[in-house]
């Protein structure tokens, strides 16, 4: 099990490397969830995601050999952005294997830092297979996205930094995909704030975690906004971390991520994605264990496709009733159209489409 040293080690290497992001209480948020709450702006990272952190630790461990060798990674998208970002920086040849169902707008943002992308297999796991028969053959260093120490420790310098700009708070309330952050936040946390809570978010269909917690089998799959905390399984030394450290595990539905994506948006002027958004989905979906604590949350994460934000705020403008769908069946005369538009007007409506 990694130590608050080597976090704070890793905060010592990548700094200048990655952004020390903001820490800002949030009064919107905290008067629709009844906690006071504060949001970690990781989105802000020059990749949109917290990944880089753990990325820029792990090369920066490389031996001068493995430099010459190159890395590769395997990732659908916040990682492998960040890889490459950080071996471009550091004049280190990356090669990322994606699996073919990766939009290609993330692809082309990969490559955009330097890096070869490979697009192979159907599924995560066919395109992990791949990458380590890479890194095999060619004699790359393999840089996992979680169950990785020198990752793990990178990710947990976000709540170094969180908790010197928010020093009293009462609880973290942190995504889980792999596992990686939460571990090294987690770490951080119990050094710095002995007592304070930790808690791990996941999305109904990929609730590995709390399945393997509660010692059932593993059973995960299907869609979900939250892809990036989609993950089949929890790492092996994330988990051993979590096991000890971490409060409890709060599964969320999907519609919470939908409604914390369009709240962050309208009333915190922040676009998260879904796995960045699913921290405060737990406060949404189960207000009564947060509300009157400090709480923060970690927006890790702000790539979203704007055609997916568009319909989730579409969606909730009808679910709030401030967008309402009408059926009429009016009588083929002139002049009917216009009464109903002029009543609609009259009552302080306004039509969008007919």
């Amino acid at each position: 099990m990694i130590s608050i040293a080597d976090v704070e080690a890793a905060a010592g290497r990548i700094a200048g490397k990655v952004l020390r992001t903001p820490t800002l209480p949030c009064d919107a948020i905290s008067r629709a969830t009844g906690a006071s709450v504060y949001l970690k702006l990781d989105h802000l990272q020059a990749t949109g995601a917290f990944k880089e952190r753990g990325a820029a630790n792990r090369l920066a461990l490389l031996s001068e050999a493995e430099r010459r060798a190159g890395v590769i990674a395997m990732s659908a998208g916040n990682h492998a952005q960040a890889v490459a970002r950080h071996a471009s920086l550091a004049g280190i040849a990356a090669t990322i294997v994606m699996p073919r169902f990766t939009p290609a707008t993330k692809g082309t943002r990969t490559a955009g830092w330097g890096a070869r992308v490979v697009l192979y297999g159907e599924t995560l796991a066919e395109a992990a297979s791949h990458a380590a028969a890479l890194a095999e053959a060619e004699g790359l260093v393999n840089i996992h996205p979680y169950d990785d120490e020198a990752v793990m420790a990178g990710q947990g310098t976000l709540a170094l930094e969180l908790l010197e700009d928010a020093p009293e708070l009462d609880a973290l309330v942190i995504p889980v995909g792999g596992g990686g952050l939460i571990a090294g936040c987690a770490i951080a946390a119990a050094a710095r704030r002995p007592g304070i809570e930790v808690y791990g978010v996941e999305v109904a269909a990929y609730a590995s975690l709390a399945q393997r917690l509660a010692g059932q089998p593993v059973h995960v799959g299907g869609a979900t906004i939250a892809e990036g905390i989609a993950g089949r399984d929890i790492g092996l030394r994330p988990l051993a971390v979590i096991r000890a450290m971490v409060t409890d595990v709060i599964v969320v539905p999907e519609r919470a991520v939908e409604e914390a994506i369009a709240l962050l948006a309208e009333g915190a002027k922040i676009v998260a994605e879904g796995a960045g958004a699913a921290g405060l989905a737990a406060l949404l979906a189960f207000p009564d264990r947060f509300r009157g604590r400090r709480i923060a949350i970690p927006i890790c994460g702000g790539n979203i496709d704007p055609r997916i934000l568009a319909n989730v705020l579409l969606r909730n403008l009808l679910r709030d009733g401030r967008l309402l769908r009408l059926s009429l069946e009016i009588p083929d005369r002139p002049g009917v159209l216009a009464d109903i538009a002029t009543r609609i007007a009259t009552s302080g409506g306004n039509i969008i489409e007919v």
